[in-house]
């Protein structure tokens, strides 16, 4: 470590140029950064329902549905039913739009003098506008299912606009330009927009806008803490330059290697803020406190003390991000675990390469000196106040202090039965959010916004399929949060009613095939049957975000298909719920497995580095009790596990592991050299814990921050990583020494009745 530290700084203003150098690339890739909401192409390919889901947007003509929602007092007006033609006609010109389906131009069939007449609902070139017109539209479509609550509600004051985009798509440019060409029609009427087009739209503006937002606060916050801490120039400076530069690079390496920012890894750089200046605060810590006559050794000897440490701490780090990699079943998880650790990584390399180099480059030594006042030394508040009493109190009562921990953490358990989990992506929006209000009256109105699709394969034409389609609707009515659905069994049945044969599906095929020729050429065709007429879908729309009651639909479909799905006709079930349903069980197996791993690896490499198992156990408790007590606030509050929360566990042991690192290996150096317990306790919590409370609160500020972003799971996240920072460097500064401090009692008192005994013997056989 020594000849390290000198490397560094002889070769001081090669590293400085290297990183200016680096800097200016990875900013430059910036320039070509995007954002990628769309969690529908993180599903994985290996996941039959994901894989499902993804080829009936091939195969279907799209599986991401829009819906435009306009709100009125009575829909069956002239004016209301232009409005709708308008919309309708934008939509259909629109680049990326597969099929638009609403008032205007919704399919009807029904009876002539001629037997079956087959077209749309109104005639577009002549639209109802006397009121016997109107009266005989609005008592048409209220007695049909086919038009009541899927059309329109059955209150008549609201009707549904929807389409389908195209599989090749760009989903979030679509919907954004939909919005511009609507709000240039200038309609008076109140318009919603829902579906997952528009959500990811809406997602991707609030990311840009959370950026833009939150990182200035989160910088101007840490350094705020950062001058209160250390009042100097060089406190404030370095930390959040290593922060601000590891953030470049790493959104510099995701341009250049392909990636994209996504509704999670949009937080990567608010923790890198965080967490990128903690390394720093401690190098800067130890050469405060290294003094020598030659301010070169001084830093040399400052940087060789404190460098295994800090890797150690950063290794860990990375450990606890990296572990997302096994086990996350979004691949936006993965990419976040990956790029988040390689931040880290670039982090700790600024700090013990760049960071001296620049001190040494600059004459940035300013060790800390004894400033007295009256001849006495000037009180400090952290060391005086905060500190010295902390080390009293560990000193006089350990027992009582492991005891208090213990009561937290009973209570905690008890918590941790409690937590619920949360999948549904509309339950990521404020309740005032736009998006969560479309999607509120979709479910009161038109039976839900979440597409669901059952795929049947078999001859399609034959009246087996078609009747095992239509029990499959029935069945799928019979739960509650099912009310519309819509097949080519149901145009069939539609159509053999109106030629007087009841509603059901003919018991022959050629009086099928007879029917179905009536229906060629129909553009709702391609929706729901296959060109070869061997796959169809039954499509519908869930109503509900509770995900119980989305896990129970999926029981309930998949006791359904296991039943009746044949050989000669194969059922299987998708669609959001399904979708959901699988991330939902990933939740629990993604945390179970990061963290475990997580863990295993932490006690492997503290143990090897300070060649005690045992140490690196104690250096563990802290922060696994910190994690219990989480998980025991998340249960009480109701805070629910999602696709960000479910990070947070382990993103607080990867930096919660730090404060204790720094604690047992300060703690080992100092013992080793004076074989003093309470010598070596004392300056460990003098000087280690000076940086830990430093670092919890810049670190816990950064992450308070998040409570301002406009997506609920990220508040969440912000809440619970400072809570647990808080937690951890609490743990580590009160529950990790009264373990150590009983341990060597325990061994001094151990010794000290050996020796008795020895003397004894002694002066027996004397």
């Amino acid at each position: 470590m020594n000849k390290l530290a000198e490397g560094i700084v002889k070769l001081k203003w090669l590293i400085i140029v290297v990183v200016i150098a680096l800097t200016a690339f990875f900013g430059y890739q910036i320039t070509d950064l995007k954002i990628d909401s769309d969690i529908i192409s993180s599903l994985p390919d290996d996941d039959p329902a994901a894989l499902l889901y993804k080829n009936i947007g091939k195969e279907f003509g799209g599986n991401d549905m829009g819906m435009i929602i306009i709100e009125t007092d009575d829909v069956f007006t002239k004016e209301v039913i232009e409005y709708v033609k308008q919309i309708s006609d934008s939509l259909l010109i629109t680049d990326g739009i597969s099929t638009v389906t609403s008032l205007t131009n919704v399919l009807d069939i029904k009876g002539s003098e001629w037997g079956i007449e087959i077209g749309t609902l109104l005639d577009e070139y002549d639209l109802p506008d006397t009121k016997g017109e109107l009266d005989t539209l609005k008592a048409r479509v209220l007695s049909k299912d086919m038009y009541n609550g899927t059309i329109v509600s059955e209150d008549g004051t609201s009707t549904l606009i929807m389409f389908t985009l195209l599989d090749e798509a760009d989903k979030q440019a679509v919907a954004k330009n939909i919005k511009e060409k609507i709000s240039k029609l200038d309609i008076p009427e109140k318009l919603y927009y829902g579906g997952l087009p528009f959500m990811m739209n809406d997602i991707a503006d609030l990311i840009v806008s959370d950026i833009v937002r939150l990182i200035p606060i989160t910088f101007f916050l840490i350094a705020f803490i950062l001058f209160l801490a250390f009042k100097s120039t060089r406190g404030v400076l370095l930390p959040m330059l290593t922060a601000a530069l590891s953030v470049i690079w790493v959104l510099g390496a995701m341009v250049s290697l392909g990636f994209e920012l996504s509704i999670i890894s949009n937080i990567t750089p608010i923790i890198l803020l965080a967490v990128g200046s903690a390394y720093t605060i401690h190098v800067i810590n130890r050469v405060n406190v290294t003094i020598d006559h030659n301010r070169k050794k001084a830093l040399i000897k400052a940087l060789a003390y404190i460098t295994v440490p800090v890797i150690l701490a950063a290794l860990t780090t990375m450990i606890g991000f990296v572990s997302f990699v096994f086990g996350a079943y979004l691949e936006i998880i993965r990419d976040f675990g990956i790029f988040t650790g390689l931040g880290v990584i670039f982090a700790l390399l600024l700090s013990i390469f760049f960071v001296p180099a620049v001190i040494s480059a600059f004459s940035m030594y300013k060790s800390e000196k004894r400033m007295k006042q009256n001849g006495k030394k000037k009180r400090s508040f952290l060391n005086d106040i905060i500190l010295s009493p902390l080390y009293v109190l560990l000193h006089k009562h350990p027992k009582r202090t492991l005891t208090v921990w213990g009561i937290i953490m009973l209570v905690s358990v008890g918590g941790i039965f409690l937590v619920q989990r949360e999948v549904n992506m509309a339950e990521y929006f404020k309740k005032s959010n736009p998006t969560r209000v479309t999607e509120d009256i979709m479910q009161e109105k038109f039976g839900g916004s979440q597409p669901v699709f059952v795929v049947f394969e078999g001859d399609i034409q034959s009246p087996e399929v078609l009747q095992m389609m239509i029990k499959t609707e029935d069945y799928m009515k019979e739960f509650s949060a099912i009310d519309r659905t819509q097949s080519i069994a149901d145009l069939v049945q539609e159509m053999n009613d109106v030629m007087g044969e009841g509603k059901k599906i003919p018991d022959s095929k050629s009086k099928i095939e007879n029917l179905w020729f009536l229906l060629d050429g129909q553009d709702i065709m391609p929706q729901l049957v296959s060109d070869e007429l061997d796959r169809a879908i039954v499509q519908s729309k869930f109503a509900s975000t509770d995900s119980k009651v989305l896990n129970d639909f999926v029981i309930y479909m998949d006791d359904f298909v296991a039943k009746n799905s044949s050989e000669t006709c194969k059922i299987e079930v998708t669609g959001m719920p399904s979708v959901y349903s699988q991330l939902d069980k990933s939740l629990i197996d993604s945390q179970m497995s990061s963290l475990v791993i997580a863990i295993i690896m932490v006690l492997l490499i503290v143990g090897l580095v300070l060649r005690s198992p045992i140490k690196g156990v104690f250096a563990a408790i802290p922060i696994v009790a910190t994690i219990t007590i989480l998980f025991g606030f998340m249960g009480i509050t109701g805070i629910p596990l999602d696709i960000a929360t479910v990070l947070v566990a382990s993103v607080a042991l990867g930096i919660g592991i730090d404060y204790s690192i720094h604690i047992i290996t300060h703690f080992n150096h100092i013992h080793k050299e004076t074989s003093d317990l309470d010598k070596a306790m004392q300056e460990t919590i003098m000087v280690s814990g000076k940086a830990i409370v430093i670092n919890v609160f810049s670190v816990a500020a950064g992450f308070l921050v998040l409570i301002f972003s406009q997506m609920v799971p990220l508040q969440n996240f912000g809440i619970l990583v400072a809570m647990s920072m808080i937690g951890s460097g609490l743990g580590a500064l009160t529950l990790l020494p009264v373990i150590l401090i009983l341990h060597y009692r325990r061994i001094e008192k151990i010794k000290s009745n050996q020796i008795k005994k020895s003397n004894i013997n002694d002066y027996i056989i004397y």
